[in-house]
């Protein structure tokens, strides 16, 4: 294990991150839907499991308006990293690595606001689930298609 593999999926996850947002957005614009308010609960929620005061009401409201897309950003960098860690020394197929990146992020992602009781997935109908699915699909193929034009042709053979 090297550095770059890290490096690379780090990229990778921070353009998948970047790919989930704009579709997310476009969907907010095409169904002129509101805005979800899970990241912010979601930070709201883990400032107070982590007693981390945020301030007055009106600075913490400012502040977990910031927190939540963060929390967004930094948990699919992550996963990005680990899968170059996990995909360093092997080539995946590409459905594959979508599935495992878009997959994964989606899995952590609800399991958390879960746990954290934000929400609650057997409650979701038919729209619920593909506004979920849909942004996280797009995450994974942006972040596979990223690593996979990151690594060196050398390396892509495994």
């Amino acid at each position: 294990m090297s550095r770059t593999e890290l490096v690379d999926g780090a990229i990778a996850g921070a353009v998948g991150s970047a790919a989930l947002n704009v579709v997310s957005y476009l969907d907010m614009t095409v169904r002129a839907r509101p805005a979800s308010s899970t990241p912010e609960e979601t930070a709201r929620r883990l400032a107070g499991a982590a007693h981390v005061d945020l301030g007055p009401e009106d600075r913490a409201a400012n502040r977990r308006s910031g927190l939540g897309p963060l929390l967004g950003y930094g948990m699919g960098i992550a996963a990005g990293a680990a899968f170059g860690l996990l995909a360093a020394r092997r080539r995946l197929p590409v459905p594959v690595a979508v599935g495992l990146l878009g997959g994964g992020v989606m899995a952590v992602s609800d399991g958390s606001m879960t746990a954290l009781g934000v929400t609650d997935p057997r409650r979701w109908g038919r729209a619920g689930w593909v506004a979920d699915i849909v942004p996280h699909l797009a995450y994974g193929m942006a972040a596979a298609a990223t690593w996979n034009r990151l690594r060196p042709p050398a390396r892509r053979g495994g």
